[in-house]
């Protein structure tokens, strides 16, 4: 039920970026999985122009949103039932870093959108970047050129070529995904190596944890 609410909101997403955004200035590709040295990483909606790279997670859900920017998980209330879910920056950090790696291009003149097509009310302070409603008018609001033409050639031709010659399924993302999460080794978020901490605050103060090597820029840690 959830794979396919997700895949309605992600159709919803594309019907309003082909109605509103012109693709004279923004070439626009969906469901992507990309490869990298950590695994895959699958992007629901790309954009391009000369106004940088937009990456869009779409979620499709429905109650009331709460979350932070460093929760490794947000909560859905719906009906006096809660539900959670993995924080979204969380994703949209890792998709950022390997899509700079494999385009060659600096992580600056990528943009990152969290889009919430459901009917549903953020509840705590978040991110401009995550919204609710206007996806391509916050799109839209970018406007300092950050590409050249013969740049965005270029990177749309990459794209198009890894679209042809990649066998890459969803089933492949799965099984990366559930490898990535199992590992002790290899942070799951950003592809840094783990090492050991001992935690000295909060809850597991004085655990050991595994946490990533490029903290604080990256802050996963998880129970060893």
């Amino acid at each position: 039920m959830n794979l396919f609410r997700g895949w309605i909101g992600e159709k919803i997403t594309a019907f309003y970026l082909w109605v509103s955004l012109p693709k004279q200035t923004y070439s626009k590709f969906h469901n992507i999985i990309f490869p990298s040295k950590s695994g895959t990483t699958q992007i629901d909606h790309l954009i391009i122009s000369i106004y940088g790279v937009f990456v869009v997670e779409t979620k499709n859900k429905k109650g009331w949103i709460f979350g932070s920017v460093n929760e490794p998980n947000w909560t859905q209330t719906l009906y006096n039932k809660k539900y959670s879910f993995q924080n979204p920056l969380r994703q949209t950090f890792r998709q950022k870093k390997i899509l700079s790696d494999f385009l060659n291009l600096d992580e600056s003149k990528i943009h990152s959108i969290i889009f919430f097509v459901g009917d549903c009310k953020f509840k705590t302070p978040l991110p401009d970047n995550v919204i609710n409603s206007g996806v391509c008018g916050f799109i839209k609001r970018f406007r300092n050129e950050m590409l050249t033409s013969k740049e965005v050639e270029r990177i749309i031709k990459a794209i198009k070529n890894h679209l042809s010659d990649s066998s890459l399924s969803t089933r492949d993302h799965i099984k990366s995904l559930r490898k990535r999460h199992a590992s002790i080794t290899i942070c799951p978020r950003c592809g840094s190596n783990l090492i050991e901490k001992t935690a000295k605050k909060g809850p597991n103060a004085g655990r050991k944890l595994l946490g990533c090597g490029n903290y604080p820029k990256c802050r996963f840690t998880k129970k060893t």
